[in-house]
């Protein structure tokens, strides 16, 4: 499931945003620029700062644990999944540790 997708929409604003489970190669390979693609500027700002303080070491713990502190912005800020590219939404809630909401769909 490491290359697993979540599709979220926030039922508020309509707005739809694709979270990617796992391993982020992307930060592996871009440092800190995935969050600012994703527009996640909190994360952005601190993984630059951080990076600065250690020489760019920490993108080694960070390229581990990016793609869940995005799906936790996500939640936090009121989407909801709408999909799951393989597997079920409770099989994705366990696999990262949390209670994902489900868009309830009409």
């Amino acid at each position: 499931m490491a290359s697993t997708k979540l599709f979220f929409e926030n039922p508020n604003t309509g707005q739809m945003k694709e979270a990617p489970l796992g391993f982020s190669w992307t930060v592996f390979f871009f440092g800190a620029f995935p969050a600012a693609f994703r527009g996640d500027w909190k994360w952005f700002v601190i993984m630059i700062l951080v990076a600065a303080v250690t020489m760019g070491l920490s993108n080694l713990v960070f390229m581990f644990i990016y793609n869940k502190l995005y799906i936790k912005e996500l939640v936090e800020s009121g989407y909801k999944v709408k999909s799951v590219e393989m597997g079920t939404v409770e099989q994705v809630s366990n696999k990262v540790g949390m209670n994902l909401p489900q868009l309830q769909t009409a």
